[in-house]
Protein backbone atom coordinates (compact mmCIF):
# COMPACT_ATOMS: atom_id res chain seq x y z
CA UNK A 1 0.00 0.00 0.00
CA UNK A 2 1.45 3.35 -1.07
CA UNK A 3 1.18 5.74 1.91
CA UNK A 4 1.33 8.71 -0.50
CA UNK A 5 -2.10 7.79 -1.90
CA UNK A 6 -4.96 9.23 0.16
CA UNK A 7 -7.37 6.46 -0.84
CA UNK A 8 -5.36 3.40 -1.91
CA UNK A 9 -7.32 0.61 -3.61
CA UNK A 10 -7.28 -2.87 -2.12
CA UNK A 11 -5.61 -5.71 -4.00
CA UNK A 12 -7.74 -7.07 -6.88
CA UNK A 13 -10.22 -9.70 -5.78
CA UNK A 14 -10.77 -13.07 -7.40
CA UNK A 15 -14.46 -12.75 -6.62
CA UNK A 16 -16.76 -9.86 -5.87
CA UNK A 17 -17.41 -8.18 -2.56
CA UNK A 18 -20.20 -6.05 -1.11
CA UNK A 19 -19.84 -3.06 1.17
CA UNK A 20 -22.96 -1.96 3.05
CA UNK A 21 -22.17 1.74 3.37
CA UNK A 22 -23.90 4.34 5.52
CA UNK A 23 -24.32 7.65 3.70
CA UNK A 24 -25.14 9.56 6.88
CA UNK A 25 -27.98 12.05 7.31
CA UNK A 26 -27.38 14.07 4.12
CA UNK A 27 -24.37 16.37 4.39
CA UNK A 28 -21.55 14.81 2.31
CA UNK A 29 -18.98 16.21 4.75
CA UNK A 30 -20.35 13.78 7.34
CA UNK A 31 -19.32 10.69 5.34
CA UNK A 32 -16.61 8.63 6.96
CA UNK A 33 -13.25 8.35 5.20
CA UNK A 34 -13.89 4.66 4.69
CA UNK A 35 -17.26 5.35 3.06
CA UNK A 36 -15.61 7.83 0.71
CA UNK A 37 -12.97 5.26 -0.23
CA UNK A 38 -15.60 2.65 -1.00
CA UNK A 39 -17.50 5.11 -3.23
CA UNK A 40 -14.27 5.83 -5.12
CA UNK A 41 -13.56 2.11 -5.56
CA UNK A 42 -17.07 0.96 -6.48
CA UNK A 43 -17.90 -0.74 -9.76
CA UNK A 44 -21.63 -1.06 -8.99
CA UNK A 45 -23.65 1.04 -6.53
CA UNK A 46 -27.17 0.24 -5.40
CA UNK A 47 -28.55 3.35 -3.70
CA UNK A 48 -31.73 4.48 -1.97
CA UNK A 49 -33.87 7.50 -2.82
CA UNK A 50 -32.95 9.16 0.47
CA UNK A 51 -29.26 9.41 -0.44
CA UNK A 52 -28.44 13.05 -1.23
CA UNK A 53 -27.47 14.04 -4.77
CA UNK A 54 -24.29 15.63 -3.39
CA UNK A 55 -23.21 12.21 -2.11
CA UNK A 56 -24.07 10.44 -5.36
CA UNK A 57 -21.78 12.93 -7.10
CA UNK A 58 -18.84 11.50 -5.14
CA UNK A 59 -19.21 8.00 -6.61
CA UNK A 60 -16.63 6.65 -9.05
CA UNK A 61 -17.69 8.08 -12.43
CA UNK A 62 -17.15 4.69 -14.08
CA UNK A 63 -19.43 2.88 -11.65
CA UNK A 64 -22.83 1.59 -12.69
CA UNK A 65 -25.54 3.19 -10.52
CA UNK A 66 -28.79 1.36 -9.76
CA UNK A 67 -31.56 3.14 -7.86
CA UNK A 68 -33.46 0.69 -5.68
CA UNK A 69 -35.63 3.50 -4.36
CA UNK A 70 -36.68 2.62 -0.82
CA UNK A 71 -38.90 4.94 1.18
CA UNK A 72 -41.67 4.15 3.60
CA UNK A 73 -44.46 2.45 1.60
CA UNK A 74 -42.65 3.23 -1.67
CA UNK A 75 -40.20 0.65 -2.98
CA UNK A 76 -38.84 0.55 -6.55
CA UNK A 77 -37.76 -3.05 -5.89
CA UNK A 78 -38.99 -5.47 -3.24
CA UNK A 79 -36.36 -6.32 -0.63
CA UNK A 80 -35.97 -9.89 -1.90
CA UNK A 81 -35.12 -8.59 -5.38
CA UNK A 82 -32.56 -6.17 -3.92
CA UNK A 83 -30.94 -9.09 -2.09
CA UNK A 84 -30.79 -11.12 -5.29
CA UNK A 85 -29.35 -8.20 -7.26
CA UNK A 86 -26.58 -7.79 -4.69
CA UNK A 87 -25.82 -11.50 -4.92
CA UNK A 88 -25.72 -11.52 -8.74
CA UNK A 89 -23.40 -8.54 -8.98
CA UNK A 90 -21.04 -9.90 -6.34
CA UNK A 91 -21.02 -13.37 -7.89
CA UNK A 92 -20.11 -11.72 -11.20
CA UNK A 93 -16.93 -10.44 -9.54
CA UNK A 94 -17.97 -6.83 -9.08
CA UNK A 95 -16.96 -4.52 -6.26
CA UNK A 96 -20.44 -3.58 -5.05
CA UNK A 97 -21.55 -0.78 -2.71
CA UNK A 98 -24.99 -0.85 -1.16
CA UNK A 99 -25.42 2.82 -0.26
CA UNK A 100 -28.01 3.55 2.40
CA UNK A 101 -29.04 6.74 4.17
CA UNK A 102 -27.90 7.09 7.77
CA UNK A 103 -26.40 3.89 9.16
CA UNK A 104 -26.87 0.70 7.12
CA UNK A 105 -27.96 -1.44 10.07
CA UNK A 106 -30.47 0.94 11.66
CA UNK A 107 -34.01 0.89 10.21
CA UNK A 108 -32.68 0.34 6.70
CA UNK A 109 -33.05 -3.44 6.28
CA UNK A 110 -29.30 -3.70 6.12
CA UNK A 111 -29.49 -6.63 8.51
CA UNK A 112 -31.60 -8.55 5.99
CA UNK A 113 -29.11 -7.83 3.22
CA UNK A 114 -26.17 -8.78 5.42
CA UNK A 115 -27.81 -12.10 6.32
CA UNK A 116 -28.55 -12.93 2.67
CA UNK A 117 -24.99 -12.17 1.56
CA UNK A 118 -23.40 -14.14 4.38
CA UNK A 119 -25.69 -17.11 3.70
CA UNK A 120 -24.49 -17.12 0.08
CA UNK A 121 -20.83 -16.99 1.08
CA UNK A 122 -20.26 -13.48 -0.29
CA UNK A 123 -17.44 -11.35 1.11
CA UNK A 124 -19.22 -8.47 2.83
CA UNK A 125 -18.36 -5.60 5.14
CA UNK A 126 -20.39 -2.95 6.96
CA UNK A 127 -19.23 0.67 6.86
CA UNK A 128 -21.11 2.55 9.60
CA UNK A 129 -22.68 5.95 9.00
CA UNK A 130 -24.01 8.71 11.23
CA UNK A 131 -27.59 7.72 11.84
CA UNK A 132 -30.33 10.28 11.17
CA UNK A 133 -31.28 10.68 14.83
CA UNK A 134 -27.78 11.74 15.83
CA UNK A 135 -27.17 13.90 12.75
CA UNK A 136 -30.55 15.62 12.77
CA UNK A 137 -30.54 16.36 16.48
CA UNK A 138 -27.01 17.77 16.32
CA UNK A 139 -27.85 19.93 13.31
CA UNK A 140 -30.90 21.30 15.12
CA UNK A 141 -28.91 21.91 18.32
CA UNK A 142 -30.98 19.40 20.30
CA UNK A 143 -29.15 17.20 22.84
CA UNK A 144 -30.72 13.75 22.75
CA UNK A 145 -29.72 13.26 26.39
CA UNK A 146 -29.18 15.78 29.16
CA UNK A 147 -28.62 15.04 32.82
CA UNK A 148 -31.34 17.48 33.91
CA UNK A 149 -34.19 16.11 31.81
CA UNK A 150 -33.31 13.10 29.63
CA UNK A 151 -31.44 10.12 31.02
CA UNK A 152 -32.13 7.93 28.02
CA UNK A 153 -33.11 7.93 24.36
CA UNK A 154 -35.22 5.52 22.32
CA UNK A 155 -34.94 5.15 18.55
CA UNK A 156 -38.12 3.70 17.03
CA UNK A 157 -39.69 3.45 13.62
CA UNK A 158 -43.18 4.56 12.70
CA UNK A 159 -43.21 2.17 9.72
CA UNK A 160 -43.38 -1.54 10.45
CA UNK A 161 -43.64 -4.76 8.46
CA UNK A 162 -47.16 -5.37 7.12
CA UNK A 163 -49.16 -7.31 9.65
CA UNK A 164 -46.77 -6.58 12.52
CA UNK A 165 -48.26 -5.78 15.89
CA UNK A 166 -48.09 -2.24 17.23
CA UNK A 167 -45.10 -0.88 19.08
CA UNK A 168 -45.07 -1.11 22.89
CA UNK A 169 -45.43 2.64 23.43
CA UNK A 170 -45.61 2.16 27.20
CA UNK A 171 -41.89 1.36 27.11
CA UNK A 172 -41.20 4.79 25.58
CA UNK A 173 -43.52 6.99 27.61
CA UNK A 174 -41.22 8.01 30.47
CA UNK A 175 -40.97 11.78 30.91
CA UNK A 176 -37.17 11.57 31.32
CA UNK A 177 -36.69 9.80 28.00
CA UNK A 178 -36.21 11.28 24.55
CA UNK A 179 -38.00 9.41 21.76
CA UNK A 180 -36.82 9.73 18.16
CA UNK A 181 -39.20 8.37 15.52
CA UNK A 182 -37.94 7.46 12.08
CA UNK A 183 -40.43 7.34 9.18
CA UNK A 184 -43.14 8.69 11.46
CA UNK A 185 -44.76 11.46 9.40
CA UNK A 186 -47.56 9.29 8.07
CA UNK A 187 -48.33 7.97 11.54
CA UNK A 188 -47.82 11.21 13.47
CA UNK A 189 -51.40 11.40 14.74
CA UNK A 190 -51.45 7.83 16.03
CA UNK A 191 -47.95 8.15 17.54
CA UNK A 192 -49.02 11.25 19.47
CA UNK A 193 -52.23 9.55 20.60
CA UNK A 194 -50.43 6.38 21.73
CA UNK A 195 -47.80 8.24 23.72
CA UNK A 196 -50.45 10.36 25.45
CA UNK A 197 -52.57 7.29 26.14
CA UNK A 198 -49.58 5.72 27.87
CA UNK A 199 -48.90 8.71 30.12
CA UNK A 200 -46.89 11.25 28.11
CA UNK A 201 -48.30 14.76 28.61
CA UNK A 202 -49.88 16.53 25.66
CA UNK A 203 -47.60 19.52 26.19
CA UNK A 204 -44.45 17.41 25.69
CA UNK A 205 -42.28 19.31 23.18
CA UNK A 206 -41.77 17.86 19.70
CA UNK A 207 -39.41 18.83 16.89
CA UNK A 208 -39.94 17.72 13.30
CA UNK A 209 -36.58 17.86 11.52
CA UNK A 210 -36.80 17.80 7.74
CA UNK A 211 -33.86 17.36 5.31
CA UNK A 212 -31.46 17.37 8.27
CA UNK A 213 -27.85 18.59 7.85
CA UNK A 214 -28.52 19.91 4.33
CA UNK A 215 -29.11 23.49 3.11
CA UNK A 216 -32.81 22.53 2.88
CA UNK A 217 -33.09 21.71 6.59
CA UNK A 218 -36.26 22.87 8.30
CA UNK A 219 -37.14 22.44 11.98
CA UNK A 220 -40.79 22.63 13.06
CA UNK A 221 -41.68 22.80 16.75
CA UNK A 222 -44.94 21.79 18.35
CA UNK A 223 -46.23 19.51 21.14
CA UNK A 224 -47.68 16.02 21.21
CA UNK A 225 -51.15 17.56 21.40
CA UNK A 226 -50.57 19.68 18.28
CA UNK A 227 -48.32 17.29 16.32
CA UNK A 228 -50.98 16.01 13.91
CA UNK A 229 -52.18 19.54 13.13
CA UNK A 230 -48.60 20.76 12.59
CA UNK A 231 -47.87 17.94 10.11
CA UNK A 232 -51.12 18.65 8.25
CA UNK A 233 -50.46 22.40 8.12
CA UNK A 234 -46.74 22.44 7.32
CA UNK A 235 -46.62 19.27 5.15
CA UNK A 236 -43.02 18.24 5.91
CA UNK A 237 -41.56 15.80 3.40
CA UNK A 238 -39.24 12.81 3.88
CA UNK A 239 -36.57 12.44 4.97
CA UNK A 240 -37.81 13.78 8.28
CA UNK A 241 -37.95 12.51 11.83
CA UNK A 242 -39.64 13.36 15.09
CA UNK A 243 -37.76 14.22 18.28
CA UNK A 244 -40.04 14.01 21.32
CA UNK A 245 -39.07 15.13 24.80
CA UNK A 246 -38.05 17.95 27.10
CA UNK A 247 -34.69 18.33 25.35
CA UNK A 248 -36.56 20.05 22.49
CA UNK A 249 -37.69 22.85 24.83
CA UNK A 250 -34.24 23.02 26.38
CA UNK A 251 -32.66 23.64 22.99
CA UNK A 252 -35.24 26.33 22.19
CA UNK A 253 -34.46 28.02 25.50
CA UNK A 254 -30.73 28.10 24.67
CA UNK A 255 -31.44 29.64 21.27
CA UNK A 256 -33.64 32.31 22.83
CA UNK A 257 -30.98 33.18 25.37
CA UNK A 258 -28.34 33.40 22.66
CA UNK A 259 -30.57 35.70 20.59
CA UNK A 260 -31.08 38.00 23.59
CA UNK A 261 -27.32 38.23 24.16
CA UNK A 262 -26.78 39.10 20.51
CA UNK A 263 -29.16 42.07 20.63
Amino acid sequence: MNPALPFPHPAPLHGGQVSLVGAGPGDPDLLTLKALRRLAEAEVVLYDLLVAEEILALINKRARLICVGKRASRHTLPQQEINQLLLREAQAGQRVVRLKGGDPLLFGRGGEELAALLAAGIEVEVVPGITAAVGAAAAAGIPLTHRDCAQGVSLVTGHRRDGASGLDWAAHSGSEQTVVVYMGLGEAASIAAELQAHGRHGDTPVAIIEQATTPRQRVLRCTLATLAACVAREAPQPPALLVIGEVVALAAQWRQQAACLAE
